[in-house]
């Protein structure tokens, strides 16, 4: 008896779930009848789905808010979207339908809100933390947010150099937050982030330089791991540390309210995939008002920076299987028609695994499979699960095209793989769709980038793209000759 994918995946995992399910032997994902969407686009194809963007948000406000509630917590909560996760504005629009916040990384993200600002977007009352290393155009632009009136744009500060320069480009007064330098995991290659200044200089910072600036209001201190938000001994180590200078600080900076424990909520990457989110909340606030109790301090507002968690779990990415290789007696590679270092980076820079289901052909037999890619690198392949050392797809057949998608793909995969620039062997960005719903709960389907054109790539590369290829000098290339066979005859 031959065994179908379906009843691998039905016999592995609880399926359907959530946001997958099977109708007339396709895959959906929130509904979007996913294989007619790609025959009719095409593939290699990615796609947004913005609904999921805003229930995520309003997922993470209800469990802060619930946490909040339970544990009698006295600050507010504000929810921040960092937006070098994904810039587009697509993305920020339906960010800030939920009336949230913002983190910016770099000078250009400036220049995003100060263009939301003029399309009546966000106002002058929006907080906007503004975290990173600040080269000068950075601080220009923070500093003519905050000359122009923004009156909760706060610079957190990465070293005691940004001070000063920011007093030098800011007329008045103005708000500061300071980063802290969290200590990394003990298996990293390095000990401590090379973000933010050390635990042990930061009270002095203040009481020797800060504290003597009537023109400074220090309201924030942040804190962030690479690890992100996990249940794990090192994380409630570093958070209790961050706790513990937060009191200190607190203790003679009577203006310090705010702490912003960055990002980090992870998102799905399996269908076994589990992690306690109210849980996790419900621990940070009740740590964080154990600790002010204890010191005798007032709890502090809370800000956090999600990004991937915004935006990762509205994103896919649809291939199809152009052909399958038979390397040796064990690993067959089926080639997908698009790259993987290029249309998912992070699945090539730090071994990254996503949700991969197959479109089609659920009730065809399995294989076990390597995933390739189209460029001629090496390390352009997709070779396992999170769940398992192996990848298993409907069995090739040459006169079935079999589609196949990558899931909550939205978060930084664009930017990584430089979305409309220059791609490794010149592999051009897949079109993108935006999905979203109307009044009425129908899908709505958007074109918001074509494939990628050869003409642009060649202007990229300073090639001449107004002449034609059978131009030569701008005149026409002349017909080639026609070839005459002469035959003897006798």
């Amino acid at each position: 008896m031959k065994i179908k994918y379906s009843d691998l995946i039905n016999q592995t995992f609880d399926f359907p779930q959530e946001e997958f399910e099977l109708v007339d032997g396709h895959l959906e994902f929130h509904g979007i009848p996913l294989y007619e969407m790609v025959e009719k686009y095409g593939s290699p194809l990615k796609f947004t789905y913005l609904p999921k963007i805003t229930e995520n948000i309003q997922l993470a406000l209800g469990w802060f808010k619930e946490a909040m509630m339970r544990n009698h917590y006295k600050g507010k909560y504000y929810y921040c979207y960092c937006t070098k996760s994904s810039h587009f504005s697509f993305v920020i629009d339906e960010v800030l339908k939920n009336n949230v916040h913002l983190e910016a990384s770099s000078a250009f993200d400036m220049d995003i809100y100060r263009n939301l600002f003029l399309q009546g977007k966000i106002n002058k009352q929006k907080h906007i933390s503004c975290n990173g290393f600040k080269p000068a155009a950075y601080l220009d632009k923070v500093a003519d947010l905050v000359n122009d009136g923004f009156e909760n744009v706060v610079p957190i500060i990465d070293n005691e150099w940004e001070v000063f320069e920011l007093l030098n480009r800011i007329e008045g007064n103005f708000k500061m937050g300071i980063r802290i330098a969290s200590e990394e995991e003990p298996k990293f290659e390095f000990y401590t982030s090379r973000l933010g200044i050390k635990y042990k200089d930061i009270v002095p910072l203040y009481r020797n330089h800060l504290s003597k600036e009537p023109r400074i209001k220090l309201e924030m201190l942040h804190f962030f791991v690479n690890t992100g938000i996990r249940d794990t001994a090192y994380y409630w180590s570093e958070l209790n540390k961050c706790l513990q200078v937060y009191c200190q600080l607190k203790k003679v900076c009577p203006d310090l309210k705010a702490l912003n424990i960055g990002g980090g909520f992870p998102i799905k990457n399996s269908l076994a995939y589990e992690f306690d989110y109210q849980y996790m909340a419900e621990e940070i606030i009740f740590q964080i008002k154990s600790v002010c109790e204890a010191e005798g301090v007032p709890e502090p507002d809370i800000y956090t920076e999600f990004g991937s968690f915004t935006v990762g779990e509205s994103g896919g990415a649809i291939f199809s299987v152009m052909k399958q290789k038979q390397q040796n007696d064990k690993e067959k590679w089926s080639m997908i028609d698009s790259s993987f270092m290029t249309t998912l980076p992070d699945s090539w820079a730090i071994s990254k695994r996503f949700v991969m289901l197959p479109i089609n052909r659920w009730d065809k037999e399995y294989e076990r499979v390597l995933l390739g890619g189209m460029t001629c690198d090496s390390d352009d392949y997709y070779n396992s699960e999170q769940h398992s050392n192996a990848i298993f797809l409907p069995k090739f057949d040459p006169r079935q095209r079999q589609y196949i998608g990558f899931f909550n793909t939205g978060a930084y995969q664009d930017s990584l793989g430089g979305f409309g620039g220059l791609q490794h062997c010149l592999l051009p960005c897949p079109k993108h769709i935006v999905i979203d719903r109307d009044e009425d709960d129908n899908l709505t389907y958007t074109v918001f980038a074509e494939e990628q054109s050869s003409d642009q790539m060649l202007k990229l590369l300073g090639y001449p793209v107004d002449k034609h290829p059978e131009k030569i000098n701008g005149k026409a290339k002349p017909a080639p000759k026609k070839r005459t066979t002469k035959t003897k005859t006798a």
